[in-house]
């Protein structure tokens, strides 16, 4: 498979996953109208379908990045900082963002309070968002470690850590949970499987395409039914949500992730106009991940949110505007001087 050819269906698979974060947290909203059931159904139907998008942007930092070699002082100068910089920018935006929503509701902060605030949201996270972005960074500093390991791994030896990975992922859900034997399995747990299996799914040639678009189809279609009816058996007389199966560390997420990066592997877009949208979107993706939040709050302010009109409707057409606004913000800011170091 050329490099180019790699390149464009992780362009593909990039925007999917972004477009599918923003939709994920315009359709999680209506998961707390307890008053409303076909809201609520509307709601988790949409958000366990997207529950992928997290899950494939970590297989797309393996597929892409634990392939080469680099020197360490290179790999910060190229790779870390581009996460980093964009990260603390849009932190401090956050928490200015935060502190005007407490002044605007009257509240009064001393000086002491107002740096205890902020160091508390740089710590904590300035935006639920952003926890992605410091889980991004913990998998960034271990990739110079891990992609020396994995290169010069054999196909055996790369399986071999995805299923004791799975077989943890596995053990974690409450069924299981006591039947766990008193091993430590701290390094095959967390989002590394996704970093490996991403690599593992890119470098592995499947003969039988349409055999992989089959069994795909029906990883997505089987891991999406369990999320919904999981989330839902789970929901039914509990006092508050439960979100186990929205875990993205579960099989079910598993099941959907490994089965959209499967099926979207080596297709390409052939319309001219959606390989612009579709380029114009890659390249500022991870901007777009970054602001999207502030502008769905400022959208909820002229009440464009999921129930603008029926739900069904609503949560993709506030996606849909949420996008195109904030692509049209990061756009705008790379125009500025050094805005590109910045903006994502």
């Amino acid at each position: 498979m050329k490099q180019e050819n790699k390149i464009l269906w992780a362009d593909n698979l990039r925007v999917i996953a972004t477009i599918s974060a923003i939709f994920l947290h315009v359709s999680a909203v209506l998961l707390s109208q307890k008053g409303s059931a076909p809201d609520w159904w509307v709601g988790n139907i949409y958000d366990s379908a997207v529950r992928f998008c997290v899950p494939v942007f970590v297989m797309l930092t393996g597929a892409l990045l634990l392939p080469k070699e680099y020197e360490l002082t290179d790999f910060f100068k190229r790779r870390f900082f581009r996460v980093v910089l964009p990260f603390i920018f849009w932190s401090l935006i956050y928490v200015i963002f935060n502190l005007g929503l407490k002044f605007s509701h009257g509240e009064r902060m001393t000086l002491l309070e107002t740096s205890v605030f902020i160091l508390s949201q740089i710590r904590d996270g300035s935006s639920y968002h952003l926890w992605f972005v410091y889980m991004i960074i913990g998998i960034y500093l271990f990739i110079p470690i891990i992609g020396k390991w994995i290169r010069n791994s054999t196909e055996k030896e790369i399986l071999y850590f995805l299923f004791i990975w799975v077989c943890v992922m596995l053990f974690n859900l409450p069924p299981l949970l006591k039947f766990r034997p008193a091993i430590d399995f701290t390094y095959f747990t967390g989002y590394i499987g996704y970093l490996v299996l991403g690599y593992y799914l890119t470098k592995k040639t499947f003969i039988d395409k349409s055999k992989v678009n089959l069994y795909s189809v029906l990883l997505i279609v089987s891991g999406i039914i369990i999320t919904i009816y999981g989330t839902y058996f789970i929901n039914s007389g509990a006092d508050k949500f439960q979100d186990l199966f929205y875990n993205y560390l579960t099989p079910n997420v598993l099941m959907v992730s490994a089965g959209v990066f499967l099926y979207f592997k080596d297709k390409d877009v052939t319309c001219s106009k959606t390989v612009k949208i579709r380029d114009f979107l890659s390249k500022y993706s991870f901007g777009i991940y970054l602001v999207h939040i502030l502008i769905l709050s400022i959208l909820s302010k002229f009440g464009i949110t999921g129930n603008l009109i029926h739900p069904v409707v609503g949560v993709p057409l506030t996606t849909v505007i949420c996008l195109i606004v904030s692509a049209g913000v990061i756009y705008a800011i790379n125009k500025f001087p050094y805005g590109k170091y910045i903006s994502g």
